[in-house]
């Protein structure tokens, strides 16, 4: 008998947190608040630091979700099938992630700039090409992405873990298999796994309440609010604008 979770028991499991579980919205509006309140960091910090802390409110969500319906991964360290899939982030996300890489230790950092310009010249080809995906619209482009196999600009291909782990972007977080990994390896696109990409409701509904303070009250120098919110794109064109 497998010790893994059938797909009929995913879903039921699935189906008990739908009916069982309550998000704890408290938890995205006491981090707002509490980084509001800090009169000694400038605008700019105060969204940084919201992104990063609202991203781990995010994951912390998704494991309370898994103790109520007694779900555990099977994802591992070094299993990386689902850093093939096609990642969207408005341009908010993308700058914040670019500015979490510069406050990284030099050795840290140097690692992932050298990473990115060797990335961008060996994939050139299918970074362009893939970089133009209609992924809004085109009900197949995340099949034909994911079908291409260009590894997401941070994962370390010798180690297969992510190179901005703490601050990956949410469709990262949201993405779980919870049965046997070996549907990730069989599978361009598993039925198995399982999406919170909902969450990404209180996540933004939060960072939007922080950047709308800001705007009234204090001085916003690296993002344009609220434009940025609304200019999504591909992680792979964002990071290529941010290598150039």
């Amino acid at each position: 008998m497998s010790k893994f979770l059938t797909y009929e028991e995913i879903l039921l499991k699935c189906e008990e947190i739908n009916t069982t579980y309550e998000i704890n919205q408290k938890r995205f509006d006491k981090i707002v608040d509490c980084i509001l309140d800090n009169e000694e960091i400038s605008a700019d910090h105060k969204i940084a630091e919201a992104f990063a802390q609202l991203l781990k409110a995010v994951s912390e969500e998704i494991s309370e979700m898994e103790t109520t319906a007694e779900l555990v991964p099977t994802c591992q360290m070094g299993c990386a099938f689902c850093c093939y899939f096609p990642i969207v982030t408005n341009k908010m996300e993308a700058a914040l992630i670019k500015d979490a890489i510069s406050k990284m230790p030099a050795d840290r950092r140097h690692f992932i700039e050298n990473h990115l310009v060797q990335y961008y010249q060996t994939y050139e080809e299918k970074v362009e090409r893939l970089g133009r995906i209609d992924w809004a619209s085109d009900s197949d482009a995340k099949y034909r992405y994911k079908k291409e196999n260009l590894p997401c600009p941070f994962l370390n291909l010798e180690t297969n873990a992510c190179m901005i782990y703490e601050v990956r972007p949410l469709p990262c977080r949201t993405y779980v298999n919870y049965t046997d990994p070996k549907v990730c390896s069989a599978n361009v696109m598993p039925k198995e796994t399982i999406s919170y990409e909902f969450l990404y409701q209180e996540y933004m509904g939060a960072i939007n309440e922080l950047l709308q303070y800001l705007y009234e009250n204090e001085k916003i120098e690296k993002i344009d609010y609220p434009g940025d919110l609304y200019q999504e794109d591909l992680l792979i064109n964002w990071m290529k604008k941010i290598n150039q």
